[in-house]
């Protein structure tokens, strides 16, 4: 897959980049002996690696899961400790905690989560799009037990994927949820065994990636217009006289609608959305 790339990958310190399948990247966190915490360096890299994967034409769908025993426990809070010593203001990016966790985008994200998820960690979950947890996976929001909020773009997020009281629970105790909690409450797509969550995610991956490029996109900002609060009908209206012009100039419909036509399997070409 790598030699078929338009553009090389970002390079990253902290992450692996990997391509496990045709339109497929897969980055996995590697700070396992630090729980996989994002340091200020750890989330330029992933913020250059989405906009990278927003931008490559080759790729479809990115996959995001951590080394160890943990998904992402937060952030490196040895380092933010010394910030304030050095009464140092920690960096603010638009884009969020690991450029996750307020990311817009374009291309899907869906989170493998295959440990521990506090904090941070848990703060990219919400914003991505599909979620699959190993049974041992774990959830919280433990930031009020450090005398921190969760401010990276989760709470008002939070409230619309599980409510209001189950937010405030989570955000005002700081417990922690279990993978099959966190699926009834609807924070986790499906819960499968720790051995196969990165094959199982990438089999997901792998269903959106058959389809049309330009489709998933217009489809994702469709179902994200609802949830970040537009009104129903404003959301259709915006999703009409923004996206659907763009999406029925493109190649990708007239290929979709010709290959039923045809009784074929569509062939796909890269996104110019």
């Amino acid at each position: 897959m790598a030699e078929s790339l338009a553009t090389p990958p970002p390079h990253t310190k902290y992450a692996v980049l990997s391509f496990p399948a045709p339109h497929i990247l897969l980055v996995t966190l590697n700070r396992p002996k630090a729980l996989n915490c994002i340091n200020t360096a750890g989330h330029e890299e992933l913020d250059a690696v989405w906009s990278w994967l927003d931008n490559e034409p080759s790729l479809r769908v990115g996959v995001l899961t951590g080394t160890g025993r943990a998904f992402c426990a937060g952030a490196d809070l040895k380092e933010w400790n010394a910030q304030q010593s050095e009464k140092k203001s920690r960096p603010s990016r638009s884009t969020g905690f690991g450029g996750v966790s307020r990311r817009g985008g374009k291309k899907p994200l869906i989170a493998a989560v295959n440990g521990i998820c506090f904090g941070g960690g848990m703060e990219m979950v919400v914003n991505t799009d599909i979620v699959l947890a190993s049974s041992a996976a774990t959830f919280g929001l433990p930031e009020v037990k450090r005398g921190v909020v969760a401010i990276a773009g989760a709470l008002p997020r939070l409230v619309r994927t599980v409510g209001k009281q189950r937010a405030m629970e989570m955000a005002l105790t700081g417990r922690t949820l279990g993978a099959a909690e966190a699926r009834e409450w609807g924070l986790v797509n499906r819960v499968v065994e720790s051995s196969v969550l990165v094959q199982a995610a990438v089999e997901m991956a792998a269903l959106v990636a058959q389809n049309s490029p330009d489709a998933v996109i217009v489809s994702r900002e469709g179902v994200k217009l609802g949830w970040e609060g537009v009104g129903a009908e404003d959301a259709s209206r915006i999703l009409v006289d923004t996206w659907f012009g763009r999406l029925e100039a493109g190649e990708n419909m007239r290929e979709g609608l010709r290959a039923f036509v045809e009784k074929r399997a569509p062939k796909w070409v890269p996104s110019k959305m």
